[in-house]
């Protein structure tokens, strides 16, 4: 009886980790749930902030602050196990739910995922990245030329 319910319990959380991994974004710590419909993310992740490709982008975003703006976008930085949003500190909750919403492991490296408007990703790019390139993704998207005209 009792290894006919620890075949229960273990198939139920089998199936409860992989709801939670399709549905991501249905976690209530992830932080992403309340952007939708009003900003597009950009969640730059990485070991550490001594990574050259993370440097690179973040100079590449101070360079570019009203650009980034005009585009409705919202900085995330997830540095090995701490992550911030719009630079405030996020919960170390907050900050693995987004990490698995996004299922993205920091120790792989530097990546950068743009979220559209509609909770969707839109770009996920490891290693040295454009920001005008991913502008010109944003510039591109439809909503984002309704908002244009």
């Amino acid at each position: 009886m009792t290894s006919r319910l620890a075949a229960a319990v273990m198939i139920a959380g089998a199936l409860l980790t992989s709801s939670a991994s399709a549905d991501g974004g249905k976690d209530p710590a992830n932080p992403l749930i309340t952007d939708r419909g009003q900003f597009r993310p950009l969640i730059l992740i990485t070991p550490n902030e001594t990574q050259p490709a993370y440097r690179e982008l973040r100079q590449q975003l101070e360079a570019s602050r009203d650009a980034f703006e005009a585009r409705d976008m919202l900085l995330y930085t997830i540095e090995g196990d701490h992550g911030t949003r719009l630079g405030q500190d996020m919960t170390p909750y907050e900050t693995q739910a987004l990490l698995q919403a996004l299922d993205i492991d920091p120790a792989n490296g530097v990546t950068t995922v743009l979220v559209g408007k509609d909770g969707g990703k839109k770009v996920q790019q490891r290693g040295h990245v454009s920001l005008q390139q991913i502008y010109d993704t944003i510039d591109r998207m439809p909503m984002r030329r309704r908002e244009a005209e």
